[in-house]
């Protein structure tokens, strides 16, 4: 059985950075492409970055570029993401998220190719 569990969200300043974990179980996790999405509300959930199996390719979203980086450590089965300089348009829910298919990246994912999400951790920016 597959398990993606996020952790480290909560309530931040604006401005400050925050990291995000994830902790992948039930599958070879040195083999898979992972993504973080996110979901603001009222809006439609969105890629936000990707990292791929060995951890040296690395894509983002354009509205994150630059203050966002996906990384993973495959001897703990965990990924990252760092949010640097938090606003208040980062307030969402972000999931971690992998496909069903091993050594497959897809640069720019819709929700739609993900076969396994994680239920997801709050992050609220405040002014």
């Amino acid at each position: 059985q597959v398990q993606l569990v996020e952790s480290g969200g909560g309530m931040v300043q604006a401005e400050y950075s925050l990291r995000l974990s994830c902790a992948v179980s039930g599958l070879t996790f040195s083999t898979y492409a992972m993504y973080w999405f996110r979901q603001a509300p009222g809006k439609e959930r969105e890629f936000v970055g990707a990292i791929n199996w060995n951890g040296r390719v690395t894509y983002y979203a354009d509205s994150v570029k630059g203050r966002v980086t996906v990384s993973r450590d495959n001897a703990k089965n965990m990924m990252y993401l760092r949010i640097h300089s938090l606003q208040s348009d980062d307030t969402a829910v972000y999931f971690c998220a992998t496909t069903r298919s091993s050594f497959s990246m897809v640069p720019s994912p819709s929700p739609g190719v993900i076969g396994y999400w994680g239920q997801g951790t709050q992050v609220t920016v405040s002014s």
